[in-house]
């Protein structure tokens, strides 16, 4: 029997404490990453195009909270322009809605040198 050993103890593999010690932070990083996202699900962003005429509200989960549409922009003759209008705006407030996203996660996550995060 080695030195130290006692008998029917099994040795401990090389590293299974670490291991352990590691599985337990990923579950703690996991547990703030659902409260992270828990939080930017709640958040809302809005951006606007043609200086105003339509304006548009996203939440974190990226779905349309509220649009606006100031009712001089709307010609009957150029619905194209109101479309145009509406596109980049909910695009816009869906880049941005992103970008808090990512820069929310980041904080979280920066540091850990984990590759895809």
């Amino acid at each position: 029997m080695g030195k130290g050993m006692r008998a029917g103890k099994k040795p401990k593999a090389p590293g299974m404490g670490n291991m352990q010690k590691q599985m337990q932070q990923m579950q703690a990083m996991q547990r703030k990453m659902d409260e992270l996202q828990a939080e930017i699900d709640e958040m809302e962003t809005e951006a606007s195009s043609g200086g105003g005429a339509v304006t548009v509200k996203v939440s974190g989960n990226k779905e349309i909270k509220d649009i606006q549409i100031k009712p001089d922009v709307v010609d009957p003759d150029d619905i194209e322009m109101l479309q145009d209008l509406i596109m980049v705006a909910v695009n816009e407030a869906l880049r941005q809605m992103e970008e808090i996203s990512q820069n929310e996660m980041n904080k979280l996550t920066a540091g850990l040198g984990i590759p895809g995060l």
